[in-house]
């Protein structure tokens, strides 16, 4: 059987673009671990936060909060981007960068962030509030993706590793590493992490997709944390903490380069991560409970990359989605599935403009193909 479209990875990326197809085309979802969702989606820190990633991805998040609160995959929480005196500029120059992308952020007064933040030390006494910040039921969305595209017909294979790409005759012949094969006329790379090996195998020039770690630490507090915390960042990217179920979810914010791997936590950056924790509150830390890491992918420009690649056109891009693919999956798999299908806009993505996310802006001239 020669599929239409063949989607390798079943992530989020892998599973909503699969599920958005699926009711146009014979797709085929191909997984290279013993179940979906192993990785970066497996291990993310649960919240949809319209300033993350940046203003550029501002677009694609908000489109994608609709659909999350429709089908219930939110939960409010808010945050706070917290810092000292010596940090109002940038925090002025933060807000400033969000200025008409629609995101609302108010400036939080001194006194109100010690009664939202319990032990934080005085000298962090500046903040702004982003109200609209949500928890995501990361795991029911993903499967919520997996079962839209089982009803519409789409084969999950798992244990399905690419070993090799050959197009031949205007079809895609994929060869695993337990020796199966399957035919498509048009392949879908969301493989995360392994986005530029794949382009490899299949003989397309690689973007510079590269996947840098990420470390959670899961600290048990005495007080507990309230369950009314809300998520807290730094201005300037040393840390943010979360609450669940009266622990804290911790991390130091790193962005370590990494070759794609199931990625470990290492001692240091759990170190770093609780230093951090303790310059910023007085909280004591009753327990290291667990640590854990995954990797997140950034093209060059830290922006996603969807589109047919430019030079093979058959070869379509679904990834370079850093730490934002779980919050912005709906409108990403959607505004991929119009570019693909060559659609029209609809309700969810008429603001999005899909330019800065094709793959032709890293392609040399001559590598675009005409017409």
């Amino acid at each position: 059987m020669i599929h239409d479209i063949a989607v390798i990875g079943a992530g989020m990326a892998g599973a909503s673009i699969a599920a958005e197809l699926a009711a146009h085309a014979r797709v085929l979802l191909l997984e290279a671990e013993d179940a979906p969702g192993r990785h970066a989606t497996g291990r993310s820190a649960a919240f949809w936060e319209e300033c993350y990633g940046g203003p550029g991805i501002v677009p694609l998040t908000r489109a994608s909060g609709a659909y999350l609160a429709q089908h219930g995959f939110l939960t409010p929480r808010g945050a706070l981007y917290v810092g000292r005196a010596e940090d109002r500029a940038a925090m002025d120059a933060f807000r400033q960068s969000y200025a008409g992308t629609g995101v609302t952020i108010e400036r939080l007064a001194p006194e109100a962030l010690g009664t939202r933040v319990p032990h934080i030390r005085p000298q962090w006494s500046e903040a702004l509030h982003q109200p609209a910040c949500a928890d995501i039921d990361v795991a029911g969305l993903h499967q919520h993706y997996l079962a839209q595209a089982r009803r519409a017909g789409v084969g999950t294979v798992t244990r399905a590793r690419v070993a090799e790409l050959r197009r031949e005759g205007g079809v895609w012949t994929i060869a695993t590493v337990r020796g199966e094969t399957f035919r498509a006329a048009r392949i879908v790379n969301a493989a995360g992490a392994w986005a530029d090996e794949i382009a490899r195998l299949a003989g397309v020039r690689p973007i510079g997709i590269t996947p840098l770690r990420r470390t959670v630490a899961v600290l048990r507090v005495d007080p507990p944390a309230p369950a009314d915390l809300p998520l807290v960042i730094d201005v300037n990217g040393g840390f943010y903490f979360k609450p669940d179920a009266g622990r804290l979810w911790l991390s130091p914010h790193d962005e370590v380069p990494s070759e794609p791997c199931d990625a470990a936590p290492e001692e240091l950056d759990v170190a770093l991560a609780i230093d951090r924790f303790q310059a910023v509150t007085d909280w004591r830390i009753a327990a290291l409970e667990h640590r854990w890491a995954g990797l997140r992918s950034f093209a060059p420009d830290r922006l996603p990359v969807y589109g047919p690649d430019p030079a093979e056109p058959s070869f379509v891009w679904f990834a370079g989605q850093g730490g934002f693919g779980i919050q912005t999956a709906p409108a990403a798999a959607r505004l991929a599935r119009q570019i693909v299908l060559g659609e029209g806009a609809d309700a969810m993505t008429a603001g999005i403009d899909p330019a800065p996310y094709a793959p032709v802006r890293f392609a040399p001239a001559h590598d675009v193909q005409s017409g």
